[in-house]
């Protein structure tokens, strides 16, 4: 019985090492699906929640979802540790976003992207979250290919990278 095992590299390790004897705050990209249930959106509000009230700067993007969860809890425990960067302008949101998307303090919108693809504007989205990160949290299904290539290049940039699945 052959058994693959992934053995950590020495790298690996070593930025496991790093982040968990890092005492002060760190920038933290939370990002993930639109197509949430309910109670996964409270769980992902909490967490938020507690990693704002814990002193860490929050980044995410404008969708409903995991990303409009983690705006909620974020504002709730402090709005100026929010940074949210959308993909595209404010005004090609979904309207059920836009009222929420208005009370962040720190808004990036992207017009330039505006004749992208909503795909193609995420994917570019996402990279510049990850570049202002030091660590990703990503809630996904194994088919989100937008979010899998997120992670792998944040794997790529040495950024601490958490995947929890939805299936």
């Amino acid at each position: 019985m052959n058994q693959v095992v992934n053995i950590p590299t020495l790298d690996t390790l070593a930025q496991e090492l790093a982040a968990i004897q890092q005492t002060g705050s760190k920038r933290i990209a939370l990002l993930g699906s639109r197509h949430v249930p309910i109670t996964h959106q409270q769980l992902i509000e909490m967490m938020s929640y507690a990693l704002v009230l814990g002193g860490n700067r929050l980044l995410t993007s404008g969708a409903t979802g995991t990303n409009a969860a983690a705006i909620k809890g974020a504002m709730r425990a402090d709005p100026n540790l929010l940074t949210v960067i959308l993909p595209q302008s404010l005004d090609r949101q979904p309207r059920e976003s836009q009222e929420q998307l208005q009370q962040v303090i720190h808004l990036v919108e992207s017009p330039e992207n505006d004749h992208l693809s909503l795909g193609e504007a995420s994917a570019l989205c996402n990279r510049e979250i990850i570049s202002r990160c030091q660590q990703l949290i990503c809630f996904a299904f194994h088919e989100s290919h937008t979010l899998m290539q997120t992670c792998q290049e944040a794997e790529e940039q040495r950024k601490l990278v958490t995947l929890f699945y939805f299936d």
